[in-house]
């Protein structure tokens, strides 16, 4: 059976509590009101102009997510999404200067966070961000629940695992030890070492552990699949009273 693989081998990696917020725009002004907003949230922030300087730094494991504008000279926001489509930790939340409808639905569809037109106001924005970073933590405690049954399921026999696969697909005991031609009391007891290394306290924990490695449909909570209420109707800078300090409204 081939099992989903979710340990990062990137030897260039990082790993990071502190909830990022990676900031790419190709407006130096832009990136520094972000950066400066960011910050005055209780955020890191790690600013770069262009998608290939965004991909040429080390990966960091930890909270985050990315904010990076849609129409970005060289490597496209959409071609970015299409590079990091294995980094599930790392929410994306577009901003563009205008709205267009073919580029938001291929966004939506390959899974963005969100999708925001400038202006954008502050108080909004930080909304967003605040229910990336909610759901960049729940990905990755999935990720780490997903690396604790990896690191068990390695653990059992070629026979453990042969029986654990047969028994979880709903073939009794007897039909296991007739498909392998051993007893049925040695499927029990392979059943059983399977179980105890899975540490499984029951037979349903135990499907869903498989079903969860097999990547099938698995529930993980709200926070991870649920994206923030629609943000669009928020058009208008001015309806914030702080922007003007990050510079993201005109005096």
């Amino acid at each position: 059976m081939k099992l989903a693989r979710t340990r990062d081998t990137c030897r260039s990696c990082k790993l990071t509590e502190a909830p990022t917020v990676f900031v790419i725009d190709s407006d130096a002004s832009v990136r520094e009101a972000l950066d400066l907003l960011i910050r005055s949230a209780g955020w890191q922030s790690r600013t770069a102009a262009s998608a290939e300087e965004f991909l040429a730094r080390p990966r960091l494991i930890g909270p985050g997510c990315l904010l990076t504008e849609m129409n970005l000279p060289g490597l496209t926001g959409l071609d970015l999404q299409k590079l990091i489509l294995d980094r599930r930790e790392l929410p994306i939340i577009f901003i563009s200067n205008w709205a267009d409808v073919h580029a938001a639905v291929q966004a939506m569809k390959g899974g963005a966070f969100e999708l925001l037109t400038k202006p954008i106001a502050a108080d909004p924005l930080l909304s967003v961000i605040r229910c990336a970073l909610e759901r960049s933590r729940a990905a990755l405690s999935y990720l780490s629940h997903i690396e604790t049954l990896q690191a068990r399921y390695e653990s059992l026999s070629a026979r453990e695992r042969e029986v654990m696969h047969l028994v979880v697909s709903g073939r009794l005991n007897k039909q296991v030890g007739g498909d392998l031609g051993i007893t049925e009391y040695t499927v029990k007891v392979h059943r059983g070492r399977a179980m105890r290394k899975m540490q499984a306290t029951s037979f349903a924990e135990m499907v869903t552990m498989v079903a969860s490695l097999r990547g099938e449909t698995v529930t993980i909570g709200t926070s991870f699949h649920a994206s923030p209420e629609p943000l669009t109707r928020v058009t208008s800078l001015a309806e914030s009273t702080h922007l003007r300090d990050y510079g993201l409204v005109p005096a």
